[in-house]
């Protein structure tokens, strides 16, 4: 039998869950953030989910919060079997999380307790994690402290980004919550296990100011936060007097005695910066103004910087 569904979610990580959830379901509502000025424009812009709800003709709710008396009552009137919140942005409190039959489902993009929180995805590579995941998570009032109804795997890539990890965490998500979904329908409510008592931590947000990279830490470290970094806020830092965004860069071993940012090495294979250990190579760089090039092409603007390979 389908279920009654609510589906709650606004970015584009958040709609391959909601296709998942309107398969073999019936979604009576989605819930997503209120258009946004986005663009030069700055011109109303509804969220990647809304675009995808309207496309499925499904009914599209965007209050700017959930803590009013009239919101219980809209989402009562709706009867849901279970809510579904994926990366939606709006807190839910408790008189919310009571409402649907079966609570409140959560789509979180890591392996609950670790990187509880805003930033996951992006948190996982700067902290060197070579793997991650995908919890359904039973929501309560905590912070993604809720218990854990199903969980799956999943393998970092050694250069991934957060970008490429994103896309696929977000289809791991989806597949995550089709089977609990599917579980449910057949009357085996996924059974809720509570979150282990160690291993938390927190994924803050990320913040705009974290970009600049400081030469004086490990190459190993800036290059996590080159990828970490991508496609939002993109890692940037001083080359020889200019800053440039850095798009993809790789850790090279080695001792040097060169002052960290330094350029140590510069050719068709990259730039070498000296870093408190070993050094960063910069393969794909983006001066101010400019498109996204690699080293290569930023030498040739840039003779001075040339150093036989």
């Amino acid at each position: 039998m389908a279920l009654r569904i609510v589906f709650a979610g606004t970015p584009e990580f958040a709609v391959p869950s909601l296709i998942a959830a309107a398969s073999r379901n019936e979604v009576v509502a989605v819930y997503t953030q209120p258009d946004r000025p986005a663009g030069r424009g700055r011109a109303l812009t509804p969220s990647p989910v809304k675009l995808e709800a309207l496309k499925r003709g499904l009914p599209v709710l965007q209050p700017e919060t959930l803590k009013a008396e009239v919101s219980r009552d809209a989402l009562r009137a709706l009867q849901p079997d279970v809510m579904v919140v994926v990366a939606y942005g709006l807190l839910l409190p408790q008189a919310i999380l009571d409402i649907p039959r079966y609570g409140c489902w959560n789509v979180h993009a890591s392996l609950l307790p670790r990187w509880r929180g805003a930033a996951p995805i992006q948190r996982a590579i700067e902290a060197g994690d070579t793997q991650t995941g995908a919890c359904l998570m039973q929501m309560e009032k905590g912070l993604d402290t809720g218990p854990v109804l199903l969980a799956q795997r999943m393998d970092i890539a050694p250069d991934e980004t957060a970008g490429q990890l994103h896309d696929r965490l977000a289809q791991l998500g989806a597949q995550t919550l089709a089977d609990g979904l599917g579980l449910l329908r057949a009357g085996m409510r996924p059974v809720p296990q509570p979150q282990a008592a160690e291993g938390a931590t927190y994924a803050r947000k990320l913040e705009k100011s974290e970009a600049r990279l400081d030469w004086s830490q490990p190459a190993d470290v800036l290059a996590r936060k080159v990828r970490a970094f991508d496609p939002w806020p993109i890692a940037e830092g001083d080359l020889a007097g200019e800053i440039v965004r850095i798009h993809r860069a790789v850790a090279i071993d080695g001792a040097h005695t060169a002052t960290p940012g330094t350029v140590v090495n510069a050719g068709r294979d990259g730039i070498d910066i000296a870093c408190g250990s070993g050094a960063l190579r910069l393969r794909v760089l983006q001066r101010a103004g400019g498109k996204a090039i690699t080293a290569a092409d930023y030498l040739n603007a840039r003779r001075d910087l040339r150093v036989p390979s």
